[in-house]
């Protein structure tokens, strides 16, 4: 994982991908991803982190948080924004600031991201690593994450990927299908986690038989403006609409693994600003020089009929998602 970095010049087209690096917003370094569909701005003056994913000369769709951009090198951590990597479950050492540059490599038609050992100052022992993947054509990308135990001893960890989604948009996730009572189905089949601050009553959230629906508002009368819930999903996907776009992740559910936060391998988490789309991988203990790996695939849709129902869902979004799928 620590190979020396290639030259950024080498790292220019793959297929019809084409990578360089630029300045962005108040960076004098990033690295842009692009095809004829959609473009990507991956940080490396901090990081691993990927501030922008979006639609060739259209929008962000993730939030970014301006006042820190072209921030880095000190003991603070920021948001940023954008698409990060952190550690389950959620103690201290998931809040490690990712304020130092990032090495690039090219892997084969891919980009791998990867940070300085975390050892150096705060001993988690830890060094994470995101790897892109974007097709060659489409708004296909692969997101790969990466946690390498350094240290001498096991660590109990989930990868935990989190996608900060620009405000004014609704997250969608499906819950497990339901069915009518019977001998045969007498044990729950899923689990919905609560936060100190989840306020069911909010009118943010729509709950409903087959999906959770969690609306971002900048203006919430609840005296609690953050909301958050996690579910085992055994669908596997979740999705964030927005001015009649979508977007989609799906990531692989491993049956009787055991995830964290009672049990819950997708979560979303809104406040005032923006909207949390994660996925969680399975808690395993990570031996010294073992990695943990978790992968994500994303889509993104335009010209989405806006809705609000379960049979909107069902007709406008879950066809997306199967398309998405058979994409895969």
């Amino acid at each position: 994982m620590a190979r020396r970095p290639k030259d950024m010049q080498e790292l220019s087209v793959v297929g019809k991908v084409k990578a360089e690096e630029v300045e962005y917003q108040k960076w004098k370094k990033a690295f842009k991803i692009s095809n004829d569909t959609v473009q990507m701005v991956v940080l490396t003056e901090v990081g691993p982190r990927i501030l922008f994913f979006g639609f060739r000369g259209e929008d962000n769709e993730f939030h970014e948080i301006p006042e820190h951009s072209g921030r880095s090198g000190d003991q603070t951590f920021r948001v940023y924004g954008g698409h990060r990597l952190w550690v389950s479950p959620e103690v201290a050492r998931t809040y490690y600031p990712d304020n130092v540059p990032v090495s690039v490599r090219r892997q084969d038609d891919a980009f791998v991201f990867t940070a300085p050992p975390e050892s150096a100052h705060s001993g988690t022992n830890l060094q994470k690593e995101i790897e892109v993947k974007l097709a060659k054509t489409g708004s296909g990308v692969t997101v790969t994450h990466r946690i390498l135990n350094l240290g001498g001893e096991p660590t109990e960890i989930a990868p935990w990927a989190l996608s900060v989604m620009a405000g004014d948009g609704k997250a969608i996730l499906p819950l497990p299908p339901r069915a009518p009572l019977s001998a045969d189905r007498l044990l729950p089949e899923g689990v919905l986690a609560l936060w100190c601050y989840t306020d069911l009553a909010d009118p943010r959230w729509k709950i409903g038989t087959k999906y959770i629906q969690l609306h971002q508002a900048r203006n919430s009368a609840n005296i609690f403006k953050e909301q958050m819930t996690g579910i085992f999903n055994p669908l596997g996907w979740g999705a964030y609409f927005r001015r009649h776009h979508l977007f989609v992740k799906k990531a692989k559910v491993e049956k009787g693994a055991k995830y964290p936060d009672f049990g819950c391998n997708f979560e979303i988490y809104t406040d005032a600003h923006s909207l949390e789309l994660e996925t969680l991988g399975p808690l395993r203990n990570l031996k010294p020089g073992e990695t943990a790996e978790h992968i994500e695939h994303w889509w993104l849709f335009r010209d989405i009929e806006a809705g609000e129902s379960e049979s909107w869902i069902d007709s406008v979004i879950l066809p997306k998602v199967q398309a998405a799928s058979g994409a895969a």
